[in-house]
């Protein structure tokens, strides 16, 4: 699995996955993300801002180290929201 090659705790993906399976969290969680953009996605300091406010969201603390890792993962992925593609490749990721 990619995440874990970047230090990302499959406990953590597991408590967030089970998390997003409220209909309230996930609709907060869209929210934040509604108009981001491929340029968004490869910008450091608005990744490292999205992670926060969704950690936040889902009442999951993050360590500095473990908010470090998943923005260097999002970074990594070149995503684009726009791209079937991309997203049935992330999706896939974390089934």
């Amino acid at each position: 699995m990619g995440y874990q090659q970047y230090g990302i705790s499959p406990a953590l993906v597991t408590r967030v996955k089970q998390k997003m399976k409220n209909q309230a969290t996930k609709e907060r969680i869209k929210g934040i993300l509604e108009g981001v953009s491929k340029v968004d996605l490869q910008n450091p300091a608005k990744v490292q801002r999205l992670v926060k406010s969704a950690s936040g969201i889902l009442k999951e603390p993050l360590s500095s180290a473990e908010e470090q890792q998943i923005v260097k993962f999002v970074l990594a992925q070149r995503i684009d929201p726009n791209n079937t593609f991309h997203l049935i490749k992330l999706w896939g990721m974390f089934r």
